[in-house]
């Protein structure tokens, strides 16, 4: 199998998967509710995801780029609307702001380059409110370890496909992105652990 296949592989196992994690946070979500979910850090998967969508079909010209934000798109904008964003605008504006600062800009002053480069800060600065939620409140039943650990996983996948494809900008920002997963998912299990320590002494002192 040629280099070329290889990497070709890789984006779309890719896309698979964040699909696959996208799905497994909708689910925890509708099953035990959004505690812990944090509004700001999906606002801001919604609207790079916009950015990656018209980065892929423009600049970079790879169906895997288009595809890996396009399809979880609707999948996306249900997670963000259980979390209610009308009654927490200021939220939504302000991550609205960032992504303009950050991604919009960039890409007019430097072009698909620049954007790129913004939009890498902007993907670590996303996970940060779901980071410090999860470190704020006790209660994180409805984030999914699996959905972030699955990134990790894609973001790896993801770092092969753009060293086949030689695009070295998102290769840098996928791998920031996927460390910044990487605590994500730890923190939730640590929370999830805790969670069940407190439903265990719970049932043990009820009896």
């Amino acid at each position: 199998m040629s280099t070329h296949a290889i990497y070709l592989i890789a984006g779309w196992l890719a896309v698979v998967l964040g699909i696959v994690g996208t799905i497994a946070q909708y689910v925890r979500i509708n099953r035990l509710g959004v505690e812990g979910v944090s509004l700001a850090t999906w606002t801001l998967f919604i609207l790079l995801g916009s950015f990656w969508i018209t980065y892929g079909a423009v600049s970079a010209h790879s169906w895997q780029v288009l595809l890996g934000s396009l399809l979880i798109l609707p999948l996306q904008v249900s997670i963000v609307m259980r979390l209610k964003p009308w009654r927490r605008w200021r939220v939504t504006s302000r991550s609205f702001a960032f992504f303009v600062v950050s991604c919009v800009l960039p890409t007019l002053v430097f072009g698909w380059q620049g954007g790129v480069y913004g939009t890498g800060v902007a993907m670590v600065a996303l996970r940060v409110p779901q980071i410090i939620e999860l470190v704020r409140q006790e209660d994180a039943s409805g984030v999914s370890v699996s959905s972030w650990m699955l990134g990790v996983c894609g973001a790896a996948l993801w770092i092969a496909y753009y060293v086949g494809a030689r695009l070295w900008a998102p290769l840098i920002s996928t791998f920031c992105s996927g460390i910044a997963s990487l605590v994500i998912a730890a923190l939730a299990s640590w929370r999830h652990t805790q969670r069940r320590s407190v439903l265990l002494r719970a049932e043990v002192f009820a009896d």
